[in-house]
């Protein structure tokens, strides 16, 4: 494709410094191995690949982003942000575990340490971009459109922000030098959240105003289009109705659904699990691309069983298998899965949710031409298999996401080429249906929004007559099982404010006895000390981004 080859060239300029200078004396030389300012304004082409190069940004800690630079979020990292929820655990910890039992410090983060720095460096290039693109040698449209683009870039840069720490440091457009005075208290002055929120929901209207209705050759996958920014606009607006935000209204978000919807450019995938292997899908509204070639972590390896020669990294945990629901054998009706009810526990896995089988693999899961092995003794997926130290605590592995196509062994510059999908319709239609209750009540919006996303997964509509409150525990249900794995719960449980029962459950995995052909399902513990408190609904900002203000920077509180 056009821009998978444009990707490449751009990817690599990824590590050149934009911001070099020039002294008129005998030590003056021309760099080589960066591109100066004066080339990339003079140059339409060399801005615009600068603008693309907004999307990715720059590795700041170990285990991050190998080969390619990180784009939003952990897609395509070892650990994964599911395994700081109690959707997964990380089998060899790489500072996830840390999270998961409540040891968040300012000087302590682990896995969440570099969201603050990286999100304000990639604000300031998209700063110095918008400040400067009037120089550069392009038509008005071509301005126009660019400029969108910086502005939506910078905008989800402030969402992910605003939904980890709270109201954040607003730095309009200016482009700070180290020669500047950074004394200015001002300079490091808080935003509300209210005011953070409405900050970036205004650049996204704005964004979405001047953005392509859709990508084309000239428009490659993987960058912003207007349905991208409408899209994260929802998301926002929904955070912001939310208990734990409380500045907005379920009428507001449930309108910035809708309007995503009457868009009429988004459909859901036909299969829920090739979905995340199609980057042309209908479903789709704004994905990260991979080529080959590009060195990046390989799902396939990085969370593959042991028994396969996989690390079985971003392992599921039994507190979220057991919300796949139970399907009557005649498909009509859906139960939850009950530990004290012995004709669950006996076949588990059998009769569960379509949506278990595409995400997660179990003892006995048809996988790679034989059956899962997590039992004991004996099983190849167990600690009696090979390479025991990658074996997984909870008993499952990853399937979601996963390229069976694509090898485990030896995966490099072969595979990892499925895209990492940041929104899809799904999301949106799950974003107006619990904006939609909460507004007005479980109307037929809502159970035609819900049931879509059912009616795909092969599960059965809702059961008419749900009350409101009702509604919204299948509502919360729905987003954990359709959006497993994909960085919404850590922040749903924050804004539910179910945090303080969920993050304090145990982190439950499964142990599995063979004797004979006979299974014994027993619940275990898979990681100890699990801990939430109430600080923990938002980030410590890092020590060091703290003194680095001169300790101008307002910590949150209790850190």
């Amino acid at each position: 494709m056009l821009f998978k080859n444009k990707l490449r060239y751009i990817i690599a300029l990824a590590f050149l410094s934009l911001f070099s200078s020039c002294k008129e004396d005998l030590l003056d030389v021309t760099a080589t191995d960066r591109i100066s300012d004066d080339a990339i304004l003079a140059d339409s082409t060399l801005f615009e690949a600068y603008v693309i190069n907004r999307y990715m940004g720059v590795k700041l800690q170990d285990k991050e982003a190998e080969g390619t630079p990180p784009g939003f979020g952990r897609g395509f990292e070892y650990g994964l942000w599911s395994s700081i929820t109690d959707e997964s655990m990380y089998t060899n910890d790489d500072n996830t575990w840390l999270i998961q039992r409540g040891q968040l410090s300012p000087e302590n983060t682990g896995i969440a340490g570099t969201i603050w720095s990286r999100s304000y460096r990639s604000i300031r290039e998209c700063n110095y971009g918008l400040q400067n693109i009037n120089e550069v040698p392009m038509s008005d449209y071509g301005k126009d459109v660019l400029t969108a683009e910086l502005k939506f870039i910078r905008a989800y840069r402030y969402q992910d922000l605003i939904r980890n720490y709270g109201g954040v440091v607003l730095m309009g457009d200016e482009v700070y030098e180290l020669s500047d005075d950074l004394t200015d208290a001002s300079l490091f002055e808080r935003a509300s959240l209210a005011e953070s929120i409405e900050y970036a929901v205004a650049q996204l209207d704005e964004a979405a105003a001047d953005l392509p209705s859709s990508t084309s050759d000239s428009w490659g996958l993987g960058r912003a289009t207007k349905g991208a920014a409408l899209a994260l606009k929802s998301r926002l607006l929904l955070y912001a109705a939310s208990p734990l935000y409380n500045t907005g209204t379920w009428a507001e978000a449930a309108t910035a659904a809708k309007d995503v919807m009457d868009l009429g450019l988004y459909s859901l995938h036909g299969d829920y699990a090739s979905l995340f292997l199609d980057e042309n899908s209908s479903e789709i509204i704004f994905e990260r691309l991979y080529a080959i070639g590009t060195r990046h972590v390989c799902l396939e390896i990085s969370n593959g069983p042991n028994g396969y020669g996989g690390w079985g990294g971003n392992t599921p945990l039994q507190n979220l298998v057991d919300a796949y629901e139970i399907v009557s054998e005649d498909g009509t009706t859906a139960t939850e899965f009950d530990w004290n009810n012995p004709e669950h526990t006996s076949a588990p896995y059998e009769n569960r949710d379509p949506r278990f089988y595409a995400s997660i693999l179990y003892n006995g899961a048809e996988y790679r031409g034989r059956e899962i092995e997590t039992f004991e003794p004996g099983g190849q997926d167990s600690q009696d298999g090979n390479d025991n130290w990658n074996t997984s605590k909870t008993g499952y592995y990853l399937r979601k996401f996963i390229d069976e196509d694509l090898p485990i062994s030896n995966p490099w510059d072969v595979a990892g080429t499925q895209p990492w999908i940041y929104i899809r319709y799904a999301e949106v239609l799950l974003n107006y249906a619990e904006a939609q209750n909460e507004s007005v009540g479980p109307d037929a919006n809502v159970y035609d929004a819900i049931n879509q996303i059912r009616t795909r997964a092969g599960m059965p509509e809702l059961a008419t007559g749900l009350s409101q409150d009702e509604m919204r525990e299948a509502i919360m249900r729905e987003r954990q099982v359709e959006l497993a794995f994909e960085e919404h719960r850590y922040y749903d449980v924050r804004r539910w404010e179910i945090a303080m029962e969920t993050e304090n459950e145990d982190a439950y995995g499964i142990s599995i006895t063979q004797d004979g052909d006979e299974f014994t399902y027993t619940r275990k513990v898979a990681l100890d000390g699990k801990s939430f408190s109430e600080q923990h609904y938002w980030l410590p900002i890092p020590r060091a981004e703290i003194q680095s203000s001169g300790d101008l920077l307002e910590q949150n509180p209790n850190y």
